[in-house]
């Protein structure tokens, strides 16, 4: 298979272009062109004799949308196809502030967390830079964004995969979308949701970057998240958390600790008093979120009642705490449901 523009940044867009014979200037008319979304034969800026050179090697397109879903609260699903026939999913979620797009950086994922839907069949393979950027691409495109107006603002890497499993590929990725000659996201507005691979945490941090990390906790002691999260047995709880100290120092980002509650597994009083202890006298957030139940487990949802207890006893303990509100459940919801059932079609 061809490797794709989208994966190279502009220093390697510059460099291929002058390797071609070309004004180093063509980088940024192709560069820029590319994450508005258009293909090369769409490119009438650019000599014919150039595109051609181009095509010889490269590939200009990484997926398509197959399918899309879209919730009574306004939440999108796609579905893309990836160009080896592979799929992935991704969701936009609309708020005050502008559209939030979640996207994959795996098909598949090898972490195994026992309520998540997109580990089930475990890791195909890694998403190239182009293929994450790609994603983004053809939604701003739809929503008819440009360069100039774009219309996805914020991006999270919080769809299917582990983005710490990929880092090489998510740290290119992040160059490129942080690129003045593309779509130029800031740094605060890209998240990055980890189920905790501690040494990759701090080769994140020592990028320089400011994006948010926002780990996947889902648990107050090690043998609640062992149980329900294999890959937390490389690691422990007081690893994982001086790791964060790292990276919240080094960078200056508050920590974002995402806590899904599961009916009588991690949702006790004690469990909120064991958690509470544990993250307090920190510039933490933690984030409940209701368990989007999948039929492929017996994982159960808490009542409101339930995460409104727990939570006012983490504010009992002056720790910052949020509810996430769930968007899109009339849609197979939960990461991984939608290319699960498309792949058992097929």
């Amino acid at each position: 298979m061809k490797e794709n523009l989208l994966s190279l940044t502009y220093k390697e867009m510059e460099d291929l272009v002058v390797q071609l014979g070309e004004k180093k200037y063509r980088a940024e008319q192709i560069f820029s062109s590319l994450h508005m979304g258009k293909t090369l034969d769409e490119m009438t800026n650019i000599p014919k004799a150039l595109v051609e050179k181009l095509k010889e090697n490269y590939d200009d397109e990484v997926l398509e949308i197959i399918k899309e879903q879209v919730s009574l609260d306004g939440t999108r699903k796609f579905l893309y196809k990836l160009r080896d026939d592979n799929v992935i999913e991704g969701v936009l979620m609309g708020y005050k502030f502008g559209y939030t797009i979640c996207v994959s950086t795996q098909v598949g994922c090898r972490m195994g967390c026992k309520f998540c839907a997109s580990g089930l069949d475990g890791l195909v393979r890694n998403l190239t830079a182009g293929e994450i950027m790609g994603q983004i691409i053809k939604v701003n495109q739809m929503l008819g964004g440009d360069l100039k107006n774009r219309k996805v603002t914020n991006i999270v890497l919080m769809g299917s995969g582990e983005p710490l499993d990929n880092f090489d590929n998510v740290a290119k990725f992040l160059e490129i979308a942080n690129d003045k000659h593309g779509l130029n996201f800031s740094d605060r507005n890209i998240s990055l949701s980890t189920c905790g691979l501690v040494k990759n945490i701090y080769k994140l941090a020592d990028l320089g970057r400011q994006i948010n990390l926002c780990i996947s906790l889902h648990a107050p002691n090690d043998d609640i998240r062992h149980r329900i999260m294999p890959v937390s047995k490389s690691c422990t709880m007081d690893e994982l958390l001086k790791a964060c100290e790292y990276y919240a120092k080094k960078t200056n980002r508050r920590i974002l600790f995402e806590y899904i509650m599961i009916k009588n597994v991690n949702s006790s009083r004690e469990n909120a008093l064991e958690l509470a202890k544990k993250l307090s006298g920190h510039n933490y957030i933690v984030n409940l979120i209701n368990l989007n139940e999948v039929k492929e487990n017996d994982f159960k949802s808490c009542s409101q009642e339930t995460i409104d207890n727990f939570a006012r006893i983490l504010k009992d303990y002056k720790i910052n705490v949020t509810t996430r509100r769930s968007l899109g459940k009339d849609i197979d919801g939960a990461c991984g449901q939608l290319r699960r059932k498309y792949i058992k079609k097929g």
